[in-house]
């Protein structure tokens, strides 16, 4: 067994450093090691904060011109992300060399090539954050209602989900993974029940330790505001309920707004739709849109502002919003499916049975009724279970014990 580690030194692995919501939690989690007094570094597929502790996997041109031309021969021939020169090239990189641990965030992107775990988990022991469903499915990043993923893929409904396909290579490209894997060595982490109870169901994936560690929220951004103030700030009507919808593409069918609409129809008297994000809005019902948010400060004033969010997805690993929400003191209601049954509980909001339009319009209606009376455990149910810095502390104690069992070339 090794001494317990004082200061790890971990670099990530990430498609961006920021931009969408699986890059910001790897950010979350790389400025929170640094505050703990860690070493944190992120290779990236594209970069775009000034943090000086982040550059691109691609560090020269002669790297992004052989990515290039096999990217665009293996798009052809639909074979995703077999093959990228500069995934293998990290071996040599010295904050790849200089690592204790790497963990790995989502890997699908076009930036970088699985096909190089086997090499990389033998230079230093690896941890992979699984966000959605990609790394053992043939293609798509949630199946929905599709489980040939349990058996080897093949005869896919959603080759045009994300990442989208042409033709299906689903069932070739679920055999790579199985070889890849075999020959790699991983330890997997996942941050809800759900996608615990997937990954230890994948062929793929069931031979690697598995441990949960949900996501966090900075709780001193998002905290509970006046919510006259907030709505005074938006522009909403302080005599109004509110419920609020919040999603990068308003309109990814994921998400449910569709569903959330046809609820709201059904309501006697249907308070009014706070949106934000970008898409197309809703006609049926009575809306006010916030726009794209990208300002935390602004983003927890429109928590504070609403009665209750919405958060009618079908499928998601972790809803973000629905932990925010709470953090800001404002209940949920959600379907009782997916990973945001961890957050949204008789406690903090209300789960409506999984597609059931008419139990989500009486969720709306019964948190509306008394939405008040949730704020104070909503608040402490955040406090308590999903920080930043216990996110953060849960992974160094994750890192410490692969250090202690890893293997002595994984440390050389």
């Amino acid at each position: 067994m090794l001494a317990r580690v004082l200061a790890l030194n971990v670099l990530h692995i990430s498609e961006s450093d920021a931009a969408g919501g699986a890059a910001r939690t790897a950010y979350k989690v790389h400025r929170g090691l640094k505050e703990q007094g860690h070493v944190s570094r992120m290779l990236v597929g594209r970069k775009v904060t000034e943090d000086d502790d982040i550059r691109r996997i691609k560090r020269h041109d002669g790297w992004r011109a052989a990515d290039r031309i096999f990217g665009e021969v293996l798009d052809r021939l639909d074979l995703q992300y077999v093959f990228y020169p500069s995934s293998f090239g990290v071996a040599r990189d010295p904050w790849f060399r200089g690592a204790d641990v790497v963990q790995l965030h989502n890997l699908h992107g076009s930036y970088f090539s699985y096909t190089a775990l086997p090499l990389l988990s033998r230079r230093r022991p690896i941890v992979w954050l699984l966000q959605d469903q990609w790394a053992y499915t043939g293609h798509v990043a949630y199946s929905l209602d599709c489980e040939r993923w349990r058996h080897g893929c093949g005869s896919c409904p959603y080759l045009g989900e994300y990442p989208r396909l042409r033709r299906d290579t689903t069932a070739l490209l679920w055999r790579l993974k199985r070889t890849v894997y075999a020959r790699s060595r991983l330890t997997i982490i996942v941050p809800s029940r759900w996608m615990l109870e997937l990954a230890r169901a994948s062929p793929l994936l069931a031979r690697f330790p598995m441990h949960r560690i949900p996501h966090g929220v900075d709780v001193d951004v998002f905290r509970p505001l006046p919510k006259d103030v907030a709505r005074r700030r938006l522009g909403l009507p302080e005599n109004r309920r509110v419920v609020l919808f919040a999603a990068s593409d308003l309109n990814e069918p994921r998400k449910g707004l569709h569903l959330l609409e046809d609820a709201l129809e059904r309501m006697d008297d249907p308070p009014l739709l706070a949106l934000a994000g970008a898409g197309e809005i809703p006609r049926r019902v009575e809306t006010a849109w916030l726009g794209s948010i990208g300002d935390d400060e602004v983003l927890a004033q429109a928590y504070s502002a609403a009665d209750v969010l919405a958060v009618p997805t079908v499928a998601d690993a972790l809803t973000q919003t629905a932990i925010e929400s709470i953090a800001c003191g404002t209940p949920c209601v959600a379907f009782d499916r997916g990973g945001v049954t961890d957050v949204v509980t008789d406690e903090t909001g209300y789960q409506a049975r999984f597609g059931d339009v008419d139990d989500l319009a009486r969720g709306l209606k019964t948190v509306l009724a008394d939405s008040g009376r949730y704020a104070a455990r909503c608040r402490q149910v955040a406090e308590e279970e999903f920080t930043v810095a216990l996110q953060v502390r849960r992974y160094v104690e994750l890192y410490e014990k692969v250090l202690a069992t890893a293997a002595p070339e994984d440390l050389g």
